[in-house]
């Protein structure tokens, strides 16, 4: 499902990237925002859902995910906007609200990403290496 911002323009509609949990229960921040304006579907933690796309930063019960699950769940991302060029992803700074990281801690993990991604400010930037937690 392609949206478009208006029948004339033909601009498509950004896919909104947020931090999600693995429940899928979007009741806090970007993922409240996802659910709302973008169309994320409840009970879906993972992946495309509506015109988003959820990267998780909690488990089903809510608990932060260590970095280490977070970059396995980023890398998948990154390999879904490298296969879809014609899309446009709009990155929130996933990770650094509820789930507590910083930008310093997440941004790296967005290193190698694809032109198409618009990343928060300062992340396109950050090329230092990820430490684990």
């Amino acid at each position: 499902m392609n949206s478009t911002l208006g029948s004339t323009t033909g601009l498509q509609r950004p896919i909104f990237v947020f931090g999600s949990n693995l429940a899928g229960r979007y009741g806090k921040g970007a993922a409240l925002h996802a659910r709302r304006e973008h169309g994320a579907v409840h009970g879906v933690g993972v992946g495309r859902t509506g015109d988003a796309y959820a990267i998780p930063t909690k488990d089903a019960a809510l608990r932060t995910l260590p970095l280490s699950g977070i970059m396995g769940y980023v890398l998948e991302f990154l390999r879904y906007a490298k296969a879809h060029p014609d899309l446009r992803f709009e990155v929130t700074r996933v990770g650094c609200g509820l789930a507590g990281y910083t930008d310093a801690q997440i941004a790296p993990m967005f290193a190698d990403a694809p032109a198409n991604c618009d990343l928060p400010h300062g992340w396109r930037s950050s090329r230092s290496s990820m430490h684990e937690a």
